[in-house]
């Protein structure tokens, strides 16, 4: 008799051409990730030749139940670490029957300012440090803390080795190579300075592919932790008192600040980050204010800071950058929580269309 384990790892390659792929979207929350499979006839590597589908819009808040389908266009295909061999990890965005995006939908309006005749000139440039917590599935505590108690003070966790500092490391790196190998730009991982939260950092990638790396991602990690038994966080601040909180920070350039001169680029560009400050902390994530104190690394949500190296400001230019005149900078701000599409989007129409004193881009 076969073992589960067994039929899992099957290889159909040779006993049909066909393949699955699974059409991954994000739910009515903003941060379910939901996907569904479905056989195609063969392999595909261009998402414009797969077929558009559709869900149960009233089963994840997307819909009402008296008009409840709701479309999914596929956008970028990954290879699938799961399944492996042709199948594909499929990114789609959603709209309602008649063609107009959904409210949820945030790729959408990303993909309106990435198309910008300006912003594709820029060859906008991000790399996306996502954190997040892990945490024990029965009492969603930390894992590697004492059940309801509290492991010693930070300071020994970050990028840590040993039994006794880190904890979740085999998930990680199952999680990196996986990354890997679905082909997203992964660019590292880390142990964080809270025990029990990581890190991974997503670029660099160039305007939407970043929001999309970063979600397909997110949804490899929901999968690799429900294999094992953990449950995945990105809340900004899961555990609450002298402990730090999660964010995505977000580093930034475009073909201008990457030039000669291009540190008096950035410059400008951060002063209009200030002026729409209030704007971008609204769309940040939420619950970014229980993270945004002042304290723990971070700047106080209601101040915009900028400085050289300082990791307590809202945005951080590095030295190198300062000393060779050109670069990219850190945007600290956003939560772990963010979606991608809006906060890298919201960055390049900030500072590439935005003109200071109008309400507008152009």
């Amino acid at each position: 008799m076969s073992r589960l384990a067994d039929l899992l790892s099957l290889d159909l390659s040779g006993c049909t051409g066909k393949i699955i792929a699974e059409y991954i979207w994000v739910g009515g929350t903003g941060m379910d990730v939901r996907s569904k499979a479905r056989t195609l006839p063969g392999p595909v590597d261009d998402p414009s030749k797969l077929p558009k589908w559709n869900f149960d819009g009233s089963s994840t808040g997307q819909a009402t139940g008296d008009d409840s389908e709701v479309i999914l266009r596929p956008q970028a295909i990954f290879r699938d670490p799961f399944r492996k061999g042709n199948n594909i990890l499929v990114i789609c965005d959603c709209y309602a029957p008649t063609g107009e995006p959904i409210p949820s939908n945030k790729r959408y309006n990303a993909a309106r300012i990435f198309g910008h005749p300006d912003v594709k000139s820029e060859e906008p440039w991000y790399g996306i440090e996502q954190e997040y917590t892990l945490l024990q599935k029965d009492t969603n505590w930390p894992i590697g803390w004492p059940l309801g108690g509290y492991p010693g003070p930070q300071g020994p966790y970050y990028c840590a080795a040993g039994a006794e500092k880190s904890y979740g490391r085999d998930i990680v790196d199952a999680h990196y190579k996986a990354c890997l190998y679905a082909g997203i730009n992964i660019g590292g991982i880390n142990a964080e300075v809270m025990p029990g939260q990581w890190e991974f950092q997503v670029g660099p990638s160039v305007g939407i592919s970043a929001g999309d790396e970063l979600w397909a991602a997110r949804y490899i990690l929901e999968r690799i932790t429900e294999i094992a038994g953990v449950v995945v966080s990105f809340d900004p601040k899961p555990i609450p008192g002298e402990w730090n909180g999660a964010g995505a920070h977000t580093n930034y350039s475009t073909k201008s600040m990457r030039s000669e001169g291009g540190y008096e680029v950035i410059k400008r560009a951060i002063k209009k980050l200030e002026a729409r400050h209030t704007e971008h902390i609204a769309a940040y994530g939420e619950g970014n204010e229980r993270r945004l104190t002042g304290r723990h690394e971070t700047a106080d949500i209601n101040t915009f800071v900028w400085g050289v190296a300082n990791r307590g400001a809202s945005v951080r230019v590095g030295r190198d950058t300062e000393k060779e005149g050109r670069g990219y900078f850190e945007d600290r701000r956003p939560a772990s929580n963010m979606d991608p599409y809006v906060v890298t989007s919201m960055i390049a129409e900030t500072t590439i269309l935005w003109k200071a004193g109008l309400s507008n881009g152009k």
